[in-house]
């Protein structure tokens, strides 16, 4: 189908965006060549860090961002480049007053910040399609001098009891001395991209702004492995041209404005870094000398480089509203002349049909929203497509270090890293926070997958299985959780995320896409032989130590004995493990369908999930096992070396972990798939355990022609929910907490030989720096736990129906049942972001101006976790990937009113 075809409406029911996703998937067009990939943040990563002591943020700090080239990646302010990151496009400001260019994002590194990396800057994610065809943000330049150190020196003061101090806080906003700087795409075509620079002064007195649109060639010469010399920009009349390289055609940068053209080269000012005389005279920080400190001979008279901007200027009177125009478009070397962006009725008409065309496909995706959830539905899905980055990775080369740079320590071999020489990333991957978090994260990423499925399908399914390909894996079959740490053990959902994709994709597209289903099978057998073989380590099917994800939960650090060699046997290790082969059975018998060879399959996942419900749920002569009779709850319990137990009463979202861990069958589904039947299967653990079954007797039981698949008796289901459900328990007015509120006035405390720690209540940021950073799940909301518990009560409440009523909530008299308590926690979770009576938006916490005036209180910002008792953001700002779970909420919520 022609372009011209696509922009014309619709054909049937699909919009023309849902056509644009049906060529990128068909391989049809190149719709996905350009999009928003450019990073946020390149310094400060691992991949970055070529030091000896593997210190990320000092080797690569900020302050070197604007003299080094980088050697994985790039980033810039609000991007935009290709899907190999070779040429890449961003806007750059001065206001005159600051000491260096805005040219990307600010923030703390990890030593700086009283709770970890802190991004600084104000920026928000306004739209965003699939394709890239549209997308739109907004970036908050102070018009004073950007206090970069002031927040640096404050943030170095305040203890870890005390909030994070944002730029808000400076007082640099008062009076609206700022302006906004929208950046706008639009696409004509896969490769012809029309570009929007919209600054408005919102200030109250004219101020001047420096604006320079810049085009630049990432880095890839300089590291030894490439045949090719370095490519060039160039002018062509009124427009810059590039070269062709690595695949990339050559392209157009031409603009509406007319102003002063300058070139430079992407590469490391050696004389400033580290004394040493440069190699060619022109690097990476000539626009900046040559603005601020007005060194002319920094630019190349030549008018060539690798690296190019237009410089503008102006001053703005308020209001006033200054627009620039630019098309990034492919050269034609037959001679036609390229399209020139102007204020034309065509340029302008195509930007406003994009954005039309935006809506209308949120408006196919999530149909009858109102205007509220329909804007923040539209912001959590621009911040999905805006939080893909391009991610380049060669553990190998990183580890034996480049020949234009001295040779890293041979410690670095030695590293748990090392043992993942063969990863190799090249991929737009889905980030859990475009600048906190600008790296893959395991699973993070499959929550990330989830919430594109509602949107867009086919990145959902690419998003799911990236990580177990063959260049992500190790040879033990381990899928690498996170650059800092690759070895991880994430809490393994993969098989959860395949599922809730194809279930989605179903709904949607009205087709079973088994092909996808299989292929995640596949790739999910070797994980899960990687777990089944390396974490059990006792063949108990009890499952002990390890990250798991839910970093700072428990009062001793998981991952490691205690000093006196005991042990953590953790009741959500071995909890996700029977929600793994659950998945795993699930999946078996929806492609059983399709093919009848997968029912035997089902054994094996059958047989193992009897195991892991008996291991959490029954005593036997090793002592305690998860579930404590007394309080009728899950917890860790240790282990010591001489064989004794006990247990760490600590009522945490460790302890709900089992309640996910649920799936029920019909009848026609039973009889066609023998192995459902779990009689034999129970009879035979019998026999190996010599144990009595009370405590599973619930397992493979009926109702209402269904057969219950679950971890949790249903009489354990009413203990447990019955404290989930107490709002001085976990029950906030905005989902659940990660830690009972018990623990609020009265601390949990424990002693073991020379180890001593206790554990309370934190409804925001950590106290306890146990994982370094702002990590914290002692007390706050968080999205994608209680996503897993909504479903998980759906499961339970589609099986029970109306015989399982329960207080919601506890000691309240309303009875509801499990379904429609699901959805009121939905409410309650959508609820942070939603206006209240006051018109105030719980995200927003305490802060006024956010809250009231009218050019900020409907900017939405989707934090990492949220305050579990005001619903305040905490945390990474822009989490965008896990907390865009929300938009699944949206719509559930909608199709059930």
């Amino acid at each position: 189908m022609s372009t011209s075809a696509i922009s014309n409406a619709t054909i049937g029911e699909t919009p023309a965006e849902g056509l644009r996703c049906r060529e990128r998937d068909e391989g049809h067009q190149p719709w996905d060549r350009w999009g928003t990939y450019l990073s946020d943040r390149q310094w400060g990563t691992v991949r970055e860090d070529y030091s000896a002591d593997g210190n990320a943020w000092n080797a690569f700090p900020f302050d070197h961002s604007h003299l080094r080239s980088y050697r994985w990646g790039e980033d810039g302010l609000l991007g935009l480049t290709d899907e190999h990151c070779l040429l890449c496009f961003a806007p750059v400001l001065w206001n005159g007053q600051d000491p260096i260019l805005k040219e990307r994002l600010f923030g703390l590194g990890n030593p700086e910040g009283n709770h970890g990396e802190d991004i600084k800057d104000t920026m928000y994610h306004l739209a965003g399609t699939p394709t890239g065809s549209y997308s739109k943000a907004l970036y908050r330049y102070p018009q004073q001098s950007f206090p970069y150190q002031q927040l640096r020196d404050e943030n170095r003061r305040r203890s870890r009891e005390e909030k994070e101090y944002e730029l808000v806080d400076t007082g640099i906003f008062s009076s609206n001395h700022f302006f906004d700087v929208e950046v706008e795409y639009a696409k004509a075509s896969p490769e012809d991209v029309l570009i929007r620079l919209t600054i408005t002064n919102q200030g109250p007195d004219q101020a001047p702004l420096h604006l320079l649109p810049s085009l630049w060639f990432r880095n890839t010469w300089s590291w030894g492995d490439r045949d090719h010399g370095r490519p060039h920009l160039r002018l062509q009349g009124n427009r810059l041209v590039s070269d062709a390289t690595e695949g990339l055609a050559s392209y157009n940068l031409s603009c509406s404005e007319q102003g002063h053209w300058l070139f430079t080269e992407n590469e490391t000012n050696t004389d400033r870094l580290y004394g040493q005389a440069l190699q060619q005279p022109y690097v990476k920080d000539a626009f900046h000398r040559y603005l601020i400190e007005d060194e002319h001979h920094a630019i190349n008279p030549a008018q060539t480089g690798s690296k190019a901007a237009l410089h503008l200027q102006r001053t703005l009177d308020p209001g006033e509203i200054w627009s620039v125009d630019l098309r990034l478009s492919r050269h034609d070397h037959q001679g036609n002349k390229a399209p020139e962006p102007t204020e034309t009725t065509a340029f302008n008409g195509l930007i406003e049909q994009r954005r039309k065309e935006w809506q209308a496909y949120l408006q196919w995706v999530a149909p009858g929203l109102n205007e509220e959830d329909r804007a923040i539905h539209a912001s959590a899905a621009a911040g999905l497509f805006w939080c893909r980055k391009y991610y380049d990775w060669y553990v190998a080369r990183w580890l034996r270090g480049d020949s234009n740079a001295p040779r890293p320590p041979e410690e670095r071999w030695h590293t748990e890293n090392a043992y993942w020489r063969n990863l190799r990333a090249r991929d737009i991957i889905s980030m859990p926070d475009c600048w906190e978090y600008p790296y893959f994260c395991q699973w993070d990423l499959m929550f990330h997958a989830v919430a594109f499925a509602e949107i867009d399908p086919g990145e959902a399914k690419r998003q799911s299985r990236m990580l177990r390909q063959a260049s992500y894996t190790a040879n033990n079959g381990q899928s690498p959780a996170y650059e800092w740490a690759l070895s991880d053990a994430n809490p393994p959902i993969g098989a959860w995320a395949a599922l809730r994709i194809f279930q989605i994709a179903k709904r949607r597209d009205g087709v079973n896409d088994y092909p996808f289903l299989r292929a995640s099978l596949r790739e999910l057998l070797l994980e899960y032989g990687w777990w089944a073989n390396r974490t059990d380590r006792n063949g108990d099917s009890l499952f002990e130590g390890g990250f798991l994800g839910l970093d700072n939960i428990a009062i001793f650090d998981r991952r490691y004995p205690l000093k006196d060699g005991s042990r953590i046997e953790q009741s959500d290790g071995t909890a996700w493990m029977g929600m793994l082969s659950l998945n795993m059975l699930e999946a078996c018998v929806l492609l059983s369908e399709d093919r009848a060879e997968y029912k035997s399959l089902c054994d094996r996942f059958v047989a193992d999930f009897s195991r892991l419900t008996y291991a959490l749920n029954s005593p036997s002569g090793r002592g305690y096992v998860n579930w404590d009779e007394q309080d009728g709850f899950y917890y860790d319990v240790l282990k010591r070396p001489d064989g004794s137990t006990d247990y760490l009463r600590t009522r945490s979202l460790s302890g709900l972990i089992p309640l996910l861990a649920i799936a029920t069958f019909d009848q026609q589904t039973v009889d066609s798939i023998p192995s459902l039947d779990v009689s034999k299967y129970l009879r035979d653990l019998g026999r190996e355990r010599g144990a009595e079954f009370d405590s599973i007797a619930h397992l493979g039981s009926w109702h209402h022609g269904r057969v219950l698949f679950s971890i949790v008796p249903p009489q354990r289901l009413r203990r447990i929910l019955t404290r989930v459900f107490d709002e001085d328990e976990f029950l906030s007015p905005y989902g659940i907490r990660s830690l009972s509120k018990v623990y609020e006035k009265t601390p949990y405390s424990y002693q073991q030989g020379d180890d001593y720690a206790t554990i309370s209540y934190s409804p925001a940021d950590s106290p306890v720096a146990m994982f370094g950073g702002n990590s914290n799940w002692r007390g706050p909301v968080w999205m994608p736990i209680n996503y897993l518990l909504i479903e998980a009560l759906q499961k339970f409440g589609h099986h029970f129906g109306d015989d399982f009523k329960m207080e919601f909530p506890t000691g309240s008299g309303r009875h509801l049942n499990l379904w429609e308590i699901s959805l009121e926690l939905e409410e309650r979770l959508v609820g942070i972001f939603r206006r209240d009576g006051d018109g105030r938006r719980a995200f927003n916490g305490e802060v006024e101006l956010f809250q009231k005036d009218p050019e900020w209180r409907d900017l939405f910002l989707f934090n990492e976790y949220f305050h579990g008792c005001s619903g305040a953001g905490v945390g990474a700002s822009h989490q965008t990937g896990w907390t865009g779970v929300v938009v699944k909420m949206i719509t559930q919520l909608q199709r059930w009113r």
